[in-house]
């Protein structure tokens, strides 16, 4: 398990499994931030997250834009009262092996998966940092009769 995550409550990695839209914050060149909704999929024991995208969208032009180990990025997901987000550096990766098991990540996660895209690649976060309130909400008592 990441030690980003380790310390995390047990049902953080599943909350990180369930059904959401997530957000994708990456850094514009001149310091501005760019937030995307994205799909995100998280593989805590190698402390990497994904996200699947095409090779010329904004968001990778940002990760490339900051050179190898150096694009800071967070990913964040929200359902009410619980969220999570992480944090850490991520790099495009173009190997196709590598976007095939993204892709099928993805797959799992929401339940479909995408049609072929020859522009697809994969942005890889390696999880530095993570942070939430994943627990279920308090139940709230009855409405009285």
């Amino acid at each position: 398990m990441s030690n980003a995550i380790s310390g995390q409550p047990d049902n953080y990695l599943e909350f990180w499994n369930e059904y959401h839209l997530c957000t994708l914050t990456t850094v514009r060149p001149d310091g501005r931030p760019h937030v995307v909704p994205v799909g995100v999929t998280v593989d805590g024991p190698a402390g990497v997250a994904r996200v699947i995208t095409r090779k010329s969208s904004r968001k990778v032009a940002n990760v490339l834009a900051w050179g190898g180990g150096e694009a800071r990025v967070a990913v964040c997901q929200v359902d009410g009262g619980r969220w999570a987000t992480l944090e850490g550096v991520a790099e495009v990766c173009t190997d196709e092996a590598a976007v095939q098991d993204a892709v099928a990540r993805y797959g799992e996660r929401y339940g479909r998966t995408p049609a072929p895209d020859p522009e697809r690649v994969v942005i890889e976060i390696a999880i530095e940092r993570s942070m939430g309130q994943v627990l279920p909400p308090r139940a709230r008592p009855a409405a009285a009769a």
